[in-house]
Order: C-alpha cells, then structure tokens, then sequence
C-alpha cells in the first residue's frame, strides 16, 4: 500500500468523528394528574417517599460524538456506540453497571426462548381450569395535528396529538376493556443543532437493528401467534408517527382506561380539574369494598370450578354459558347505577364524555439548548463508586 492510500485511510476513519458536533439541553418532567396524585396525596401522611411524587425531576441530555448521557439527580445513563455500552450510575448508592449490547441481545433472546416454549407446550398463562380462551387484542394509533399553534418557552410550537389504545375484547361474553395513551406534543420547526440528538438516535437504531438481526425474525414469528393484532398495529404506528415534524419541545402525556374501545382524550380535549385527593373515610370505604367484592368473587369461583368437576363434561358447558346459578358474577356495586361525579381521572371539558379514567398524566418540557463544547469527563463514573451487576446479567447463565 502506497504513502498515498494510507494516508486517504487514516482520513477516512477521522472524518465520522470530525462530521459529529455536540449538542445538549435540560428536559424538566413532573407528574400533574391522574389517580395517582390522589393516592399520593393520602399516602404522603405515612411515607415521605409518596410526598416526592410529584415534584418536577431535572435532567440534563448530553451527545458528544457516539455517546449520549442523560443526566438526572439520582441516576446517569451512558450509551456509548463505539464500545456498545450502556453504564448507569447510581448516586445515592455511589454504585454504577456495564451491561454491553452483546448481553442485551442474549436477553431478548432468552425471552423468545421462553415465550416460544410456552407456546409449544400448549398451556399458555392466560388457559384457566375451564378452557376460557385469551381475550382477543386490538391496536389502534392516531397522530392528529390539530393546526393549533402557541409560544413554548421563546419557540413557535405547533400542536400534534398521539393516541395509542390496545382493546382487550373477552371471546365469550363480547366484553371489552382498555388501557389507553394520549400525548399532547407542542412541535417547533428546528432547533439548531438538535439534529445531533435526532442522528445519535438514528445510529443507535441502526446499530441495535445489527445486533438484533438474528432475533428478529424469532420476534416476529413468535409475535402473531401470541397476539395476531400486535403486527397490525405495529405496523399502523409506524405509519402514523411519520405524520410527527419537528421537536417535542412540550409534552402532556396521559395513561389510563377508556369504555367501548373510545381513545383516551388529550390534555387539551379534556383538561383534568384540580384534586386534593379521597379522605382517609373514602380509601377506608373503597378498600373494604374491593376486598369484600374480591373475597365473594374468590369464593363463587372456587365453588364454580369444584361443582363443574364433579358434573364432567356438562360442567364445563354449564360454566362457559355462565355458570351456576349466578356463581363468578361481580357484586355490583348499587351506586354504579347512578351518575359518577368528576374525579381527578374522570373530568374533561363541560359537556364532553366523561366515560374515561386517567391514571397518570406527566408533562415535559425541554428548554437550555446548547451547542457549545460538551466535557468529555461528563461521560465519565466519578472516583470511587463501585461496579455492580445489573439485573439482566444476574438472570443469565454463566458463560
């Protein structure tokens, strides 16, 4: 090789790193609603962990280069592209953990392991005693930019909703139930600079894509027979998110349940009022209907399974219309009859339909951004904190 090639070599492996610039910003989450907030309020008499809750949770985001750190008062998190790492460090403890990508990929494969054996042994989880099958599930997402528009901390944000809703839908009775997610981003145009972020993400992928070629196809064959609407809606996600422009500068994020298979609604469709929360009276009350409904439910099951094992084949098709003379029925609850007053999860805008509950609502929001020269020593664990094992190298086995 001549002095000419090598030379066109050495710059050639120098140009990647040269094309990266840094890049980083404060991103501000805190909790602002849902049944949650109510429960903590109570819980905080007791634990002064419930107190924190909601208070907001600062984190600085860092890329330089092929590493990204993100940055919070307990914990960092550092991936590393070029080693294909990810270390966490623990502050409180003054602990940290390595895990590579290597040992990511063994995990994921080890859990297609298991989900396929569960699968060829004919006796999945969900099976009850009396052959109930698994309720069927539906995906469903929707990105709608509503055209509304508003100033987000000196920026010009337009509004784009997500809405995400799996539907759980029972074969015998037509019963269905959801868990529901609604994300009311503000997007600004560009933000200089943020394209580091955006291409640290890319390669990221990219990489993670590599490393996980051979589990893939595993995934996805194993993915249908499990649940056959998951790769529909998959597939419907991606669609649907190329709908999204610019940077989620300001985020209302909502997880809850919603009735008929309706999406949960949006933070600016239905704001939530202002709770101080159930009184110790009312945790009190609902706790001991829970627990005398949950022991009547036990109690019917149980005698249900043990009658339907005694009459044989006639049992079985006695419990499947239904059951015994009323046996495995729900006590009903009489004040389910009446009209429910709005709760921190169940309120929205006068007049709307207010048939949803929402259990948490968080909202983040991104401000400091910065192109200026990021410290390599950030990337770094600080003197003297310990190596630990991280969960997933605790569950696999020993080379």
């Amino acid at each position: 090789m001549n002095i000419r090639n090598v030379l066109l070599l050495g710059l050639c492996s120098l140009i990647p790193g040269a094309l990266f610039a840094d890049f980083q910003y404060d991103e501000m989450t805190q909790v602002t609603g849902g049944s949650i907030v109510s429960m903590a309020k109570f819980a905080s008499h007791f634990s002064k962990d419930a107190r924190s809750i909601t208070d907001p949770v600062n984190s600085t985001i860092l890329v330089k280069g092929n590493r990204m750190a993100r940055i919070s008062p307990e914990s960092t998190e550092i991936i590393d592209l070029d080693k294909e790492t990810i270390t966490t460090i623990y502050t409180d403890k003054k602990t940290y953990t390595v895990v590579t990508f290597q040992e990511m990929k063994q995990a994921m494969e080890e859990a297609m392991k298991k989900a396929q054996e569960q699968q060829a042994s004919k006796q999945p989880a969900p099976q009850t005693t009396n052959n109930t099958p698994p309720p069927e599930m539906k995906f469903d997402v929707k990105v709608t930019n509503t055209g509304a528009t508003k100033d987000v901390a000196g920026l010009a944000a337009k509004e784009s909703i997500l809405k995400m809703t799996m539907q759980a839908k029972d074969r015998q009775s037509g019963q269905t139930g959801n868990i529901a997610m609604a994300n009311d981003m503000w997007m600004a145009p560009e933000i200089p600079g943020y394209e580091e972020v955006r291409d640290f993400n890319k390669r990221f992928a990219i990489k993670m894509g590599e490393m996980m070629a051979g589990t893939l196809p595993s995934f996805k064959s194993a993915m249908p027979a499990m649940q056959p609407g998951m790769m529909s809606g998959m597939s419907d996600m991606v669609k649907e998110m190329s709908k999204l422009q610019g940077v989620p500068v300001s985020q209302t994020m909502r997880m809850g349940t919603t009735a008929d298979g309706a999406p949960l609604p949006a933070a600016s469709e239905a704001p939530l009022p202002k709770s101080n929360g159930p009184s110790a009276g009312d945790i009190a009350g609902q706790a001991a209907t829970n627990a005398t409904n949950a022991a009547a439910n036990d109690a019917s099951a149980t005698a249900e399974n043990k009658v339907a094992s005694h009459m044989g084949g006639f049992g079985n098709v006695a419990t499947s219309l239904g059951g015994f003379g009323g046996f495995h029925k729900k006590k009903k609850d009489p004040a389910q009859d009446q009209p429910q007053p709005a709760s921190s999860g169940q309120a929205g805008a006068a007049g709307a339909n207010q048939n949803f509950a929402v259990l948490m609502e968080s909202t983040t929001q991104m401000t400091k951004y910065s192109s200026a020269s990021v410290d390599s020593v950030r990337f770094g664990v600080p003197a003297g904190y310990t190596r630990v094992q991280a969960d997933i190298q605790k569950k696999q086995p020993q080379q």
